[in-house]
């Protein structure tokens, strides 16, 4: 339940498998779930978000110092296949995975990117990178699932997960095309509109590209050969260049070039719910601001930054451990302490939603996670936090959906088109 104490609603979308559909939620907040393990961050249903939230928590713990729960470490390794893969969530891992277990790109990757950080698990990690090199596709790059049409977050997050391994990108070639030849196919050119120096997700059914902000932020950490993790950049001016055939590097200034005109008046990206008007995108905003540190140095993002740190408590305490994550790395990108962002300890928030970390951190996480509370909800009663959202965030590539009807979609990165 969030700040507004709002009634948890079901999560409903459409998704189509290999194809580039828009997510949308109506109400993301964390549904307690008595099947959700003990040693799993996060109390909502894991069915569709347990391994890439359990990535992300760890590797921002790794991040900060923290030394995770071993019996969190294992439980991410127990969801692995036996070919190396990863799926959103398998409830019984003592089972083989069969055909009815989907495996994706984007939780191998993730959980790769968490586990090498971590060490220890070099024979997980390798399985995983052998797995996601075998369903490369003939361009270069990778779709959310295995053979699926390449997008730029999944070849992005990949890129990401090879460069964690001291993996160079440039030589993981399939069909003669190595990742970045076949992110660069989703760069928007100069000159080209409001869209100039974007990243789209995928082509339209015309071969057309659209800009997309959330695509944006990956494809810029991406060309820049960078993970979920990334240290600020040198300063340097992002400026649209490279006419119709950039440079990765120019890509990637592009890119930034167009993020920062996006968060220019408001501070924040903004996701459009069906039916419903503009609304701050929290999640990708906390990427953007990665992706603008990374390429042009720190200050680059300071509003987008200052604006997470002023209006985000009330989306990270509803959308959980892979909010507190995606701010950690915000933080960490720019130089800012996590432990007091905008009065928030993320590090104590996120320590309370799993298992307690076996070292590293020596502030009581339960009781910091009640302070830290307490200052958000007197924050929001004095009319300063902007809780106008629902939390839509990205989850990297698409929720497939099976059965008769309609399923149930976790809260994740939208692909709904950016300003």
């Amino acid at each position: 339940m969030n700040v507004r104490r709002r009634s948890a609603a079901a999560l409903a979308a459409i998704a189509v498998i290999g194809a580039a559909a828009p997510a949308v939620a109506a109400d993301p907040s964390p549904s307690p779930s008595a099947s959700t393990p003990s040693a799993l961050y996060g109390t909502s249903d894991p069915t569709y978000d347990g391994v890439w939230r359990q990535s992300l928590a760890l590797l921002a713990q790794h991040t900060v110092g923290v030394i995770p729960s071993p019996k969190a470490v294992d439980w991410l390794t127990g969801q692995q296949c036996a070919n190396g893969a990863f799926a959103p969530f398998r409830a019984d891992p003592s089972k083989p995975c069969d055909a009815k277990v989907v495996v994706d790109t984007n939780n191998t990757a993730a959980a790769v990117q968490a586990l090498a950080a971590l060490g220890g698990r070099g024979d997980v990690v390798e399985d995983a990178l052998t797995w996601l090199k075998s369903v490369q596709n003939k361009d270069g790059g990778w779709g959310y699932t295995p053979g699926g049409p390449s997008d730029a977050n999944s070849t992005s997050v990949v890129i990401g997960a090879l460069t964690a391994t001291g993996t160079d990108p440039e030589k993981v070639v399939k069909g003669g095309k190595s990742p970045y030849d076949a992110l660069l196919t989703f760069a928007l050119p100069c000159g080209k509109g409001d869209g100039a120096g974007a990243f789209a997700f995928q082509p339209d059914k015309n071969g057309k590209l659209a800009a997309n902000g959330d695509a944006t932020a990956a494809g810029v950490l991406g060309a820049l050969g960078k993970g979920l993790v990334a240290e600020p950049g040198k300063t340097a001016e992002a400026a649209c260049a490279g006419g119709d055939a950039p440079t990765r590097e120019q890509a990637a200034g592009n890119g930034a070039a167009y993020l920062a005109k996006a968060v220019a008046e408001k501070g924040h990206l903004t996701s459009a719910l069906a039916g419903a008007a503009d609304q701050p995108d929290y999640g990708n905003t906390a990427d953007a601001v990665v992706a603008l540190a990374a390429q042009g140095g720190a200050g680059k993002a300071d509003k987008p930054l200052n604006w997470l740190k002023q209006n985000s408590a009330s989306w990270a305490k509803q959308s959980g451990p892979a909010a507190y994550a995606q701010l950690i790395f915000a933080a960490h990108a720019t130089g800012t302490d996590p432990r007091d962002f905008g009065g928030t300890d993320l590090v104590a928030q996120l320590n309370a939603t799993g298992p307690s970390p076996q070292g590293g951190e020596a502030r009581d996480s339960a009781s910091a996670s009640d302070e830290d509370e307490k200052k958000a909800e007197d924050k929001e009663d004095k009319g300063d936090n902007d809780d106008s959202g629902f939390g839509v965030w990205w989850f990297v590539g698409v929720c497939l959906v099976f059965g008769i009807g309609i399923g149930f979609l976790l809260s994740g990165r939208t692909r709904k088109q950016q300003p």
